[in-house]
């Protein structure tokens, strides 16, 4: 395992050094909202400790040229990927000093000089330092050593959030009408989550085949536009999902908090759509299931959520109560998707084209030389020889 680290991380040319570089900032205290308006060249200027997965490969996607954060990259406290997904893809990664986001004017020229970031009239904003190979290596290792004490205190979460959440989450939701009918329909669930674009399309068959109702958990629904399939209904908080989704016509619905407050609420009403809101507890994924759960749902395949303990520790969440607590109340009609990409690969072997190309040539060669025209011409040519060899 360390040596693979360790290679992968310097499969680079020169991997410890971050040379000068510029670039326009784009400042956000969510990394996955400021993933939607990045582009090719800029720098990303974040607060992400810990920065999970699914934050580096949207931010990679984006093509930054390097990405600022004001928080550690890996604290040693779990082995966080997304330092080195960012690393393996030649994106500079570059720790800041500034206290908060507000040192940084989003849509500005700022530079690196190696030790220093810069603003466009080269005034020093802050100290900053670039992370290398060495060091990614060595929280990574770190954070391997601390996995067992850190799930440990993961689990005992759980369980003491679990007792205290299950009446929220086992008794029913009280949603309004809803538009969308799952009642004896399937229902796909897309979250954008680790390997959610491969397991996306691994089911397209299955899309294609079966019509299910199409749900999009915030960015999911993204997914789904970008894989060329309208989403029906979009849940969520409304933080990483683009304006163009949410102007999709899919029903939408913003995730409160039990007591009614609901900060997403605001972003669709700037747009002017309509929409409902549904208080719950837990992640919006979970809420996406226990609606189409409720509503009568047949059957529901989740594609790209979240399971694993890393994911929740990235995602910054000290515990899974909500999540284990969804997934036993539906788990009599819930299949996930996750990873699905990853149980069967099939393709074109090399060995193939070659005997399939043979078999071809060879079917042509026997027609060829079974047709009377082609006999004819064989004698022809036959005679022609020995006439001119003298035989």
């Amino acid at each position: 395992m360390l040596k693979e680290l360790r290679r992968r991380l310097r499969n680079r040319p020169n991997p410890d050094e971050t040379e000068a570089l510029s670039g326009r900032a784009r400042v956000d205290v969510k990394t996955k909202r400021l993933a939607l308006r990045l582009r090719a060249g800029d720098l990303a200027v974040v607060a992400h400790e810990d920065l999970d997965e699914t934050a580096a490969r949207a931010l990679v996607r984006r093509r930054v040229k390097a990405v600022v954060n004001i928080r550690p990259f890996l604290t040693g406290r779990f082995p966080a990927l997304g330092a080195q997904i960012l690393y393996e893809n030649g994106v500079a990664l570059i720790e800041a000093t500034a206290p908060d986001l507000a040192a940084f004017t989003d849509g500005t020229e700022i530079s690196f000089d190696g030790r220093r970031i810069l603003d466009q009239h080269g005034q020093p904003i802050c100290q900053a330092s670039p992370v290398g190979a060495g060091r990614i290596e060595q929280q990574m290792m770190a954070g391997r050593r601390r996995l067992h004490s850190e799930l440990e205190q993961f689990i005992g979460n759980t369980l003491s959030y679990a007792e205290a959440e299950k009446s929220l989450i086992l008794s029913p939701l009280s949603p309004p009408a809803l538009t969308t009918q799952f009642h004896g329909h399937q229902v796909l669930i897309v979250i954008r989550g680790q390997d959610y674009s491969r397991d996306l399309a691994a089911v397209r068959g299955y899309i294609r085949d079966v019509r299910p109702v199409l749900v999009g958990v915030d960015g999911g629904a993204d997914a789904l536009l970008s894989a060329g399939l309208k989403p029906d209904m979009i849940v969520g908080d409304m933080d990483s999902v683009s304006d163009q989704a949410l102007g999709s016509g899919a029903e939408l619905v913003v995730h409160a908090y039990p007591d009614g407050r609901a900060p997403g609420q605001e972003r669709v009403q700037k747009l002017g759509l309509s929409h409902c809101l549904v208080p719950s507890i837990g992640t919006s994924e979970d809420l996406a299931m226990l609606l189409a759960y409720e509503q009568g749902a047949e059957l529901i395949v989740a594609v790209g959520s979240h399971l694993s303990m890393f994911e929740f520790l990235e995602k910054g969440r000290p515990g899974m109560a909500s999540t284990l607590l969804t997934r036993i109340k539906v788990g009599s009609i819930l299949v996930d998707a996750k990873g699905v990409s990853r149980l069967y690969q099939t393709g074109v072997r090399w060995t193939h084209l070659v005997v399939l190309t043979a078999a071809g040539l060879l079917t042509m060669v026997l027609i060829f030389l079974s047709a009377p025209a082609t006999q004819n011409l064989g004698q022809i040519i036959w005679l022609k020889i020995r006439y001119t060899l003298g035989l």
